[in-house]
């Protein structure tokens, strides 16, 4: 028995149905067949299962079962699928990265707070070089690292669909920058990118950077808390001196102080588009302050938060 079938037959084993139709009781329990029954029947059983249930443990198990999943109006309008603290780790990630390999209906998968590690990002990262319909990808909190980041980025390098990837809360570090930097060159999708609370570090900004130049989709870059300093600071002026995309940047909790706002204020002069950018609690003072009054007489920036 291949894995999907085994993973159906555990679930269906494992289950008590009991469906009320026309006040008749139908009770069905372990090993009677569940592809025998009518279309109507077998609809009502899956009313009684979870959204990842029937996502990880129906799909792709036999043609039979697939028309009948295909046909139910629940399954047809599930577009935004939220696993958030479900304990699933790397192998339920690896179901589900199975049955997304042909939907055609999922737009958003919200995975954050479950242990699914970088073994869990490469399933994933396997399913989102061919599914062509998840806009957004939620992986916080989930045991990411550099290595986890790089599958990520592998399946960013074919990916033409992924709008928004928020992996806030992982332990990526300047390696996983490095990896994520490469796809976002060339990637002509991706608009808002999130790595909060990682320890990517001034080094990892520096990739960042380097990406940064050549790309024109990406708006919205969120490095809050990632250890990035003043030098990191200066790594990210060098892009926004050429970036023509980016609207908003944050860049709270970075240790920033006078000399990185002074770096930051110089390029806000030759930048045009970027709409906002964040630097509450960070250690900019009176000195560093000046600096962004004389580039806000020259830049149409319409907030600078401190």
């Amino acid at each position: 028995m291949d894995m999907n079938k085994r993973k159906f037959q555990e679930t269906f084993n494992s289950t008590e149905y009991n469906v009320d139709n026309e006040a008749k009781r139908i009770t069905h329990q372990g090993s009677a067949s569940l592809l025998t029954l009518p279309i109507e029947l077998v609809h009502m059983i899956f009313d009684k299962l979870d959204d990842f249930t029937i996502i990880c443990s129906l799909c792709q198990v036999c043609t039979r079962l697939n028309m009948i999943l295909d046909a139910y109006p629940r399954y047809q309008a599930l577009i935004k699928l939220n696993l958030t603290e479900n304990s699933i780790n790397d192998k339920g990630a690896q179901y589900l990265a199975d049955a997304l390999q042909n939907n055609q209906t999922l737009t958003t998968l919200n995975m954050n707070s479950n242990p699914i590690g970088d073994l869990g990002a490469q399933h994933l990262s396997g399913a989102l070089k061919n599914n062509m319909t998840i806009t957004t990808l939620m992986l916080v909190e989930n045991a990411i690292g550099s290595l986890g980041a790089q599958y990520l980025s592998d399946a960013l390098q074919n990916n033409t669909t992924l709008t928004t990837l928020d992996m806030t809360s992982n332990t990526i570090g300047d390696l996983g920058a490095q990896h994520l930097s490469g796809p976002l060159k060339n990637n002509t999708t991706l608009t808002k990118l999130n790595l909060r609370l990682n320890n990517i570090e001034h080094l990892g900004a520096q990739y960042l950077s380097d990406a940064l130049r050549n790309n024109n989709t990406l708006t919205k870059l969120n490095l809050v808390s990632t250890g990035i300093g003043n030098l990191g600071a200066k790594h990210l002026c060098d892009a926004l001196r050429n970036n023509n995309t980016l609207t908003k940047l944050e860049l709270a909790a970075n240790d920033i102080g006078n000399l990185g706002a002074q770096h930051l204020a110089g390029a806000l002069q030759n930048n045009t588009n970027l709409i906002e950018l964040d630097l509450a609690y960070n250690e900019i003072r009176d000195e560093g302050a000046e600096h962004f009054v004389m580039a806000l007489q020259e830049n149409t920036v319409s907030a600078i938060l401190f």
